[in-house]
């Protein structure tokens, strides 16, 4: 299939030839339809396949049948959990909408919010936004909503996870209800799916690879060493495999400083980004390392979700992470849009849960390595992969069924035998047998309560010759 066949306007088919890209991915030949329809959508891809211009494409060709927006009017909103991934998401809007007259604008924290409010005076067709900027903007007045025709939520797990949701639910309130609503990440748990089903109408679910899969390109390892040796064992990585352009994930800030300080100590140009740099050390510290004057970068989960470095060759997990999602995004960094790559992991022995958790989100038992003069003298316990139980039908329901089960059976002829009180359903005097019909009483057979008036007066009658015979004896 080719993007014309898409049925995309020939001014979005240029940008995307410019970019050097001839046919969708499989992602992209899913959603586009659907979002062209004007369907809520529900989508789940590996990192790097192209969900970012799966849903900026179509939205650009809805937006271009429309009016530019007015004065501090939004008409599509995309909301993205990082900065980083706001400005990835902005420069490929920017870019496929060069041939439309189309706006587009991004704000994000970290930066002075006055010019971004006087951006927003003349209106955006479309705004891509973190959470807590957007509603400092929406407190002011800055920005509204009555044109709004569509919501993305980018990489949705994270923006609906529950450090988000209040932010997003507040956001929902002022959003028009009559919006088509997309959402696009990597990864779907059960409960953010169910979670998510709130905010979508009928949506159309797309999943073009496995729940929580990790690309074919990657090459994926485990180095098991003392958490002490970590750093060393990293700097003879890169040194002695010649790596040029490494990204590696640790996590915490001030991790990432510390590990940073100490690459650069052994002679590795590196340096750290997380949440506690300005904006601007971001931008400038993330520039140095797609150009090659960064050796490595070592940055927070904060960058697991934005990072859009051309064939990037190595991603290393000096720290696994706590949540093992966020392992399928750390190392979709690497081996996007078909390029090869690899994931190396520094896995300690107090680790090993998270190890356990990584391999059985992916189905994948990684290849542990050891490395001459850094095998650890505290084992990396054996992981094992769980395998799936089939769930057993609840008590209650095993109960619905038994007792189905015996109404067939009485209707099939089965006879049973059912005792009731008098007058219902039973076989006393005036009542009626399983079958419904009056039964009637045998002459010949004493009733129940005959028969026990005659053992109350042989046992009276017993009792009064018992008497008389003890009275004999003591006289």
């Amino acid at each position: 299939m080719t993007f014309a066949e898409l049925k995309l306007y020939p001014e979005l088919l240029q940008s995307i030839s410019d970019a050097g890209y001839t046919e969708p991915s499989p992602i992209q030949e899913s959603v586009i339809p659907a979002i062209l329809d004007g369907k809520d959508v529900m989508a789940a891809a590996q990192t790097g396949t192209g969900k970012t211009a799966g849903f900026t494409l179509p939205v650009l060709q809805l937006l271009a049948k429309g009016e530019s927006a007015k004065s501090n009017q939004v008409r599509v909103l995309v909301l993205t959990p990082t900065r980083e991934l706001a400005a990835q998401v902005a420069d490929n809007i920017a870019k496929y909408a060069k041939y439309l007259k189309i706006s587009s604008y991004m704000v994000c924290g970290g930066v002075k919010i006055n010019p971004q409010m006087l951006r927003l005076r003349r209106g955006v067709d479309i705004l891509v936004a973190t959470p807590g900027r957007l509603l400092d903007l929406m407190s002011q007045n800055a920005v509204k909503f009555p044109e709004l025709s569509c919501l993305v939520l980018d990489e949705a797990d994270r923006m609906l996870d529950m450090g988000f949701l209040p932010d997003i639910k507040r956001i929902m309130q002022k959003l028009p209800p009559k919006r088509q609503t997309l959402l696009f990440s990597a990864t779907f748990s059960k409960e953010i799916t169910q979670l998510s089903l709130q905010f979508l109408n009928n949506p159309v679910s797309v999943s073009v690879a496995p729940a929580n899969s990790t690309a074919d390109t990657i090459k994926q390892w485990v180095h098991p060493v003392d958490k002490k040796q970590k750093s060393k064992l990293l700097s003879y990585l890169i040194g002695h495999y010649q790596w040029q352009q490494v990204l590696i994930f640790v996590r915490t800030k001030r991790g990432a400083n510390k590990l940073a300080y100490d690459l650069d100590k052994s002679g590795i140009q590196a340096a750290a980004i997380h949440g506690n740099k300005s904006q601007g050390a971001r931008n400038r510290v993330l520039k140095e390392f797609k150009d090659g004057q960064l050796q490595a970068l070592v940055a927070t989960d904060i960058a697991a979700r934005g990072l859009d470095i051309h064939q990037l060759p190595h991603v290393v997990n000096f720290d696994l992470p706590n949540v093992a999602e966020d392992y399928v995004h750390r190392i979709g960094r690497t081996g996007r849009a078909g390029a090869k790559g690899e994931a190396v992991s520094l896995v300690s022995a107090d680790e090993v849960d998270n190890l356990s958790a990584v391999e059985n989100l992916i189905k994948t038992k990684l290849k542990r390595i050891l490395i001459d003069d850094f095998e650890p003298l505290h084992t990396v316990p054996e992981t094992h992969l769980k395998s799936v139980k089939k769930k057993k039908p609840h008590k209650k329901k095993l109960a619905r069924q038994t007792d189905n089960e015996k109404q067939g059976a009485s209707k099939s002829g089965t006879k049973k035998a059912v005792f009731g009180k008098k007058g219902k359903s039973g076989t006393g005097a005036g009542g009626k047998n399983d079958r419904g019909k009056n039964t009637k009483k045998d002459s010949n057979k004493p009733s129940t309560r005959t028969v026990k008036s005659a053992q109350a007066r042989t046992s009276s009658t017993t009792r009064s010759e018992k008497g008389a015979v003890r009275r004999n004896k003591i006289t």
